[in-house]
């Protein structure tokens, strides 16, 4: 069952998510991040492409995205590094844009999403070769 903090956690970030992408959104998050795939923090592409390779992801890497929130960045990771990735986060509406996402990349066979908080991850030990959070406290 989850707590209060988590149930107010996840009402905060279905706010935010229910706000769609726009093009102005996209605009400015090619500006900021370097390319648009729905972030919702300040991690540049440049910054994700140096955890990528601090991390050596590589097809048949698998990878676990902490917060993925829309799929930043390990929609992208899945795309550009040919890794298998799995994202989760609270919102519902996140996930199902990352999703979505992952079909229109080609790459839903690569990408999938759970509804999990970062606290409350439900995998087994052992069964990513990396975890990455970007803009996320746990």
């Amino acid at each position: 069952m989850a707590s209060r903090h988590e149930r107010d956690t996840r009402r905060r970030f279905e706010e935010r998510y229910a706000v769609p992408t726009s093009d102005v959104t996209e605009e400015v998050e090619r500006r900021v991040i370097g390319a648009a795939w729905g972030a919702n923090g300040y991690t540049t592409l440049r910054q994700a492409d140096e955890l990528a390779a601090r991390l050596c992801l590589a097809p048949g890497v698998r990878v676990l995205d902490v917060g993925t929130g829309r799929g930043w960045p390990g929609l992208y990771y899945a795309v550009r590094y040919g890794c298998a990735v799995v994202g989760t986060d609270v919102p519902f509406e996140a996930l199902l844009a990352g999703s979505r996402r992952a079909h229109v990349e080609n790459v839903g066979g690569r990408f999938a999403s759970v509804g999990a908080a970062g606290s409350r991850q439900p995998f087994r030990q052992k069964s990513f070769d990396a975890v990455v959070h970007t803009d996320v406290l746990c």
